[in-house]
């Protein structure tokens, strides 16, 4: 079973409907007995991360044990940004820290290049290393909307890029867990295919 980690803070319709239309049965769910007996947990995120981190604070356990057990994890959009120590849109607040680093807001200047902060819309990734979750991808288009992007300490981690002015982390992916910086499940055909690897590993 794969189940959705309902935190008050994630765009829960939107990833479940990508899960189910590759034929994945998925389950919404705050129950703690559900995600701790399942398979795979999907950590969607829109909002500020300190709100995010607030309301996870009781999902924490469930969550390290389940990366602990090497089960499959997936953060999408916040829900990649949370998996790191701490984020300069919450000073203070402290992140999952599953993986070492932090994140950044997307600089300011950026829109005296022509470029709007936030990042709103569609850009091609940069695939750095192969990764099932990338398994018969491309470069392909896909959709963000985020002002603020992680920088791992392990550049290693780094599986895919997108240039925005700088290098911004598109995937990151250590062992069982994965996280991308933009939604799989808005960016058409090719989103899927990624939501179906991933399934593939459940």
């Amino acid at each position: 079973m794969i189940a959705i980690i309902d935190y008050g803070s994630g765009n829960l319709k939107s990833i479940h409907n990508g899960f189910r239309q590759i034929g994945a049965e998925v389950l919404i769910t705050q129950d703690k007995k559900e995600l701790a007996k399942a398979d795979a947990l999907i950590l969607p995120g829109v909002g500020a991360f300190g709100t995010a981190m607030e309301n996870l604070s009781r999902f924490e356990k469930i969550i390290h044990q389940h990366i602990h057990d090497e089960k499959p994890f997936l953060g999408v959009c916040l829900g990649l940004q949370v998996l790191f120590g701490k984020s300069e849109e919450s000073p203070g607040i402290n992140g999952l820290n599953v993986l070492p680093g932090k994140v950044l807001q997307l600089p300011e200047r950026k829109k005296n290049e022509g470029l709007k902060v936030p990042q709103m819309g569609w850009n091609s990734l940069n695939i750095l290393k192969k990764s099932f979750l990338l398994k018969n991808i491309e470069n392909n288009y896909m959709y963000f909307v985020h002002s603020y992007y992680v920088e791992p300490d392990d550049d290693k981690i780094v599986i895919a890029t997108v240039n925005y002015g700088l290098d911004v982390p598109a995937i990151v992916a250590q062992d069982n867990v994965f996280a991308t910086q933009f939604h799989p499940e808005k960016s058409g055909k090719i989103g899927l295919k990624i939501l179906k690897n991933f399934f593939k590993l459940v």
